[in-house]
């Protein structure tokens, strides 16, 4: 059985792929803190329910047409498997040479994606430990 099928551990993949891109994103906004004219960069967030809906339409291919009045289904096969795209990010203060990087901002965005990163894998052992759990052999 491959992981990968189950959509639950797909979702929590797509979730850590797009925490760990913020967390990029974040850290290259604090390296470039000092750069003239830059502007911070962010990731749109997360939904899991795009997700689930990319998944429940891929899965379940197009949408049959049973009556002529029924629109013809078209699917985003690529939903699910989208990479995820910078943004600009809201400027709160800008500085004489145009830089519009906080520091403080950034730090507070990288602890929050750590706690989220943190909870997605938690989240994933969990759901691994009771996959282990439902495959051992009763009595054991």
């Amino acid at each position: 059985m491959n992981l990968a099928d189950i959509p639950l551990f797909s979702m929590l993949r797509g979730r850590m792929g797009h925490l760990g891109e913020r967390q990029r994103l974040i850290a290259q906004n604090v390296a470039n803190s000092e750069t003239p004219g830059y502007t911070p960069q962010d990731v749109k967030a997360y939904s899991f329910q795009a997700q689930v809906r990319g998944v429940q339409m891929t899965q379940a291919g197009a949408p049959a047409r049973t009556q002529a009045a029924h629109l013809s289904g078209t699917v985003n096969r690529t939903a699910a498997a989208s990479t995820f795209k910078a943004v600009r990010s809201k400027d709160s203060e800008t500085t004489m040479d145009g830089n519009s990087v906080v520091l403080e901002e950034e730090m507070m965005k990288m602890s929050e994606a750590r706690m989220a990163y943190d909870a997605a894998v938690g989240f994933y052992q969990k759901s691994l430990n009771l996959l282990r759990t439902a495959a051992r052999p009763p009595g054991r």
